[in-house]
């Protein structure tokens, strides 16, 4: 059995609208993931070299991580058959398809920076 919604069904109703929104936290909410994901938007990449793009992330919980994001579709794995065996990761389409939510997410986050800034240093003014 196959379910679909269309977006404007979703938006119509509430309790569509919300599990829409669950079902994308569910895949991207964390501390990494989002970070994970960002790094493989610039394509490829082997497990060190997404682990020297985000700072303090330790082995144990990339794998982990890449481990879920596999799991729901979000990144591919791809083992050579080398010698040593290389290992890469990348986005699925379907993790492609979150360049628009990350870009509403960075375009969120610089206005909201911004506007806590102003707040600060208009309330340092003020006081």
């Amino acid at each position: 059995m196959e379910y679909k919604i269309s977006l404007e069904e979703a938006k119509a109703c509430p309790t569509q609208f919300v599990l829409a929104i669950n079902d994308t936290l569910n895949v991207i909410s964390g501390k990494w993931k989002m970070p994970i994901i960002a790094t493989l938007f610039f394509g490829k990449k082997r497990f060190t070299e997404v682990q020297r793009n985000i700072p303090k992330i330790t082995p144990r919980m990339l794998s982990k991580e890449l481990k879920e994001l596999e799991l729901n579709g979000i990144v591919k794995r791809t083992v050579y058959d080398s010698i040593p065996v290389v290992v890469e990761y990348e986005l699925t389409d379907s993790g492609r398809l979150l360049s628009d939510v990350m870009d509403s997410m960075i375009h969120w986050g610089v206005n909201h920076r911004k506007g806590i800034i102003r707040e600060n240093t208009a309330e340092k003014i003020a006081g």
